[in-house]
């Protein structure tokens, strides 16, 4: 029988890879290195995501780039920057400087493409080994503090949340970020049998050998 860390573990596998295929593709799109990593995966409560967010981003503004998705898994996944990093990240792609309280539309349309690269990179990923299917909104940019973004999550307080760190390494400049996935409620059940079966099938797999 799996722990909850056999699954903690799986899903920083999952993710890991999901976040590679993303570097990947803005290694290409934008011109040079870009090295993201997920050094950490935890599953919080609503009121534990909230104080560990609030710990870890301050109560300042936030920049989030937000993918509702429906399907098997019910939820949204988010990345979520603290305003001066993604400041700093589109001013890298655009080649530019701004005000940080100034992201003009061109800018938040980058940092939204930026987002859905990496947000759909991961959640391909799950889809892809965990065998779920998903049907995506269109992506939404917002700006706020952690209290304003987890007070609009649907039935935020029945909710299981996901929590990746983001590691972002470009040009020596550490930006960092947090890749926050909300499973509605029952969905998350719904995950963690996925990655029972996904296990099995592994376990499974290596004893055919």
């Amino acid at each position: 029988m799996k722990t909850q860390i056999d699954s903690i573990n799986i899903l920083q596998e999952v993710i890991n890879i999901g976040v590679g295929q993303a570097a990947s593709i803005l290694n290409e799109m934008i011109g040079f290195h870009i090295d993201l990593q997920i050094p950490l995966v935890q599953i919080l409560s609503f009121e534990s995501a909230k104080k560990e967010l609030e710990k870890r981003l301050g109560t300042d503004n936030l920049s989030t780039v937000e993918l509702r998705f429906t399907g098997t898994l019910q939820g949204s996944a988010d990345l979520v920057f603290p305003t001066d990093s993604a400041s700093k990240l589109v001013d890298l792609v655009t080649d530019e400087t701004s005000e940080t309280s100034d992201l003009d539309l061109l800018k938040i349309g980058v940092l939204t493409e930026i987002g859905n690269i990496v947000i759909s990179g991961i959640m391909g990923v799950i889809s892809n080994l965990l065998k779920q299917e998903f049907h995506y909104f269109i992506p939404n940019y917002i700006e706020g503090n952690i209290e304003q973004f987890l007070d609009d999550k649907d039935n935020a307080i029945n909710t299981t949340i996901l929590l990746a760190r983001a590691n972002f390494f470009i040009k020596k400049m550490n930006i960092r970020g947090d890749i926050i996935i909300i499973f509605n409620l029952g969905s998350f059940d719904n995950l963690i049998s996925a990655i029972e079966k996904f296990y099995d099938q592994e376990i499974m797999g290596d004893e055919a050998y």
